[in-house]
């Protein structure tokens, strides 16, 4: 059975908090939070025609949990950013908290991702132009960080018809 929890909406103050770090002995109890996070993005999917990622700030859990779903579903947690070099792009960004609105902003083409994953062993992935893109994103709502805070300026603001 397939549990679409509510997505927090661009304002909601939840947005806006800083996670909590994921400790060992909770990662048995995320496990349901897990398949919710994966299900909403097919919700978004299904609705919007977008999305690869959510953060666990999104649904309204405070911790540092971030669920991918590209080649295969990814669980990551308590992830940590390096970014190589200084080559930034900019870019169209959209997200689940705002699924209308698109927000042009700078990111940095390459990144090396730090986590556990969901069996706590620790792993590490490069990620390059749109997956860059998309770990930043989704580790900027870990940090109460939108997209709508990182707009290149005032006009970078479009609404989707």
């Amino acid at each position: 059975m397939v549990m679409e929890r509510e997505i927090l909406l661009l304002g909601d103050p939840e947005l806006y908090e800083v996670s909590e770090e994921v400790k060992r002995e909770e990662l048995e109890s995320l496990r349901p939070i897990f398949t919710d996070m994966f299900d909403c993005i097919r919700g978004i999917r299904r609705d919007y025609g977008f999305g690869r990622a959510i953060a666990a700030p999104q649904i309204g859990v405070r911790k540092r949990l971030i669920c991918m779903l590209t080649d295969r579903p990814y669980v990551i947690v308590n992830p940590t950013l390096e970014y190589i070099g200084d080559e930034m792009m900019e870019l169209i960004d959209d997200c689940m908290s705002f699924p209308k609105l698109l927000v042009r902003v700078r990111r940095y083409r390459h990144c090396i991702l730090r986590y556990r994953d969901e069996h706590w062993e620790p792993q590490e992935k490069r990620m390059d132009d749109d997956m860059s893109e998309l770990i930043q994103h989704e580790f900027d709502h870990l940090d109460g960080i939108l997209a709508t805070m990182r707009a290149i300026d005032n006009k970078s603001f479009v609404m989707k018809k």
